[in-house]
């Protein structure tokens, strides 16, 4: 099943966003999203437009580490547009624009991959090596932490690597922290969790505690939007996204999905990074923002996202992806979600060029775009 690349269908869509356009401002959240889970600690509401901000909320005190929860059986109120009908479905076969085609696989050599030692960290220096899809090495705070780990060669349904794994295992430094977006293949990856030791902690959305535990991993904390946990001075903040999950036929929404907020809390100027996982664009990009102003480098994914109407709702493309930096406030960008696995129809290098036109556009500074080679790494 490539639960990966199956999207819910909005009802109305948005009209369809040639490359080279601005994207709008945000999408309106569909018939799920206005009744919040009575799970949320702090639901939102976006504003009506031209409405003055709200003042800022005090961040929430951190959960316990490990904390066993309760959750509800189903995290579908949580979607921003419904899930896809059949009629979407029988048009997907029909037009069959699984991959792309083979002008749009001649690209795979060119695609940028340069894997290089992991740098070595100043006191005070936070650092990010791109290892592949929504792979980071993040380094922060005096933590190694893993973002959504992924060093299989394939996964289910989908052709191999396009490019090798930008960090070899047995160059990973210890590795203290790992933190997961949601349940789909191409970011929670069992075989790459198997190498790792079983009190490694792991930050996971809510409903997915379970599923860790049955495979031995004893330090597990599950968070719900808008709840944070901490570990050794580094802050973890789970954050809303616009997307679902899915691993079987049975088990759709059952677990939440989002992104994570990183902060490096002892140093005197606390580095923020943002990890956005896998997600559409939406409201969500403003109000993450306006509760965590001050993120020096946002991960967002710019790939897997042709064909539009098939896949608007869960995957940002590049124009997008550039509106959600500005939108969260984010002084850099790094580009992700792309240039590893064929997941879509669009051409292989085509999510590159569109993100840095698209950067170039927005008059942003071309030295805060991290548009990085897979394996390499920059610090600040």
């Amino acid at each position: 099943m490539r639960d990966q690349t199956s999207a819910p269908a909005a009802a109305p869509r948005r009209p369809p966003q040639p490359p080279g356009t601005a994207p709008r401002p945000g999408t309106r959240p569909g018939p799920h999203a206005a009744a919040p889970h009575p799970a949320a600690p702090d639901p939102v509401t976006p504003p009506p437009a031209g409405a003055a901000a709200a003042a800022i909320p005090a961040p929430p005190a951190p959960r316990p580490l490990g904390e066993r929860r309760l959750w509800p059986r189903s995290f579908a109120d949580r979607l921003t547009t419904p899930m896809p009908g059949l009629r979407a479905y029988a048009r997907l076969a029909r037009e069959g624009a699984f991959r792309p085609g083979p002008d749009g696989l001649r690209g795979i050599p060119d695609l940028p991959c340069a894997p290089a030692p992991l740098p070595v960290l100043a006191p005070g220096t936070s650092c990010v090596t791109w290892a592949g899809h929504a792979s980071w090495v993040v380094r922060t705070g005096g933590l190694t932490v893993l973002t959504d780990p992924v060093w299989s060669r394939r996964i289910l349904a989908t052709p191999a690597r396009m490019t090798p794994v930008g960090v070899p295992w047995e160059d990973l430094p210890p590795v203290d922290a790992v933190v997961i977006s949601h349940n789909h293949y191409d970011h929670l990856d069992a075989p790459t969790l198997r190498r790792l030791p079983r009190h490694t902690p792991l930050f996971v959305p809510a409903g997915l505690g379970r599923w860790c535990r049955r495979r031995g991993f004893a330090r597990v904390t599950e968070l719900d939007w808008w709840e944070a946990a901490e570990l050794d001075g580094v802050r973890f903040d789970f954050v809303p996204a616009h997307h679902w999950s899915k691993r079987t036929l049975l088990d759709t929404c059952r677990s939440l999905w989002g992104g994570w907020i990183l902060t490096d809390t002892r140093s005197p100027a606390p580095h923020k990074l943002y990890f956005a996982g896998d997600t559409g664009y939406g409201h969500w990009f403003a109000e993450i923002g306006r509760r965590h102003p001050g993120i020096d480098l946002a991960l967002l994914p710019i790939g897997a996202y042709a064909p539009r109407w098939w896949l608007r709702d869960v995957h940002a493309d590049p124009e997008e992806a550039v509106q959600a930096c500005t939108d969260v406030g984010a002084r850099r960008m790094a580009p992700m979600h792309w240039g590893t696995f064929v997941l879509s129809a669009e051409p292989v290098t085509e999510p590159l060029e569109r993100v840095r036109a698209a950067w170039d556009r927005a008059g942003l500074a071309r030295e805060d775009l991290w548009d990085l080679p897979i394996g390499a790494s920059r610090c600040w």
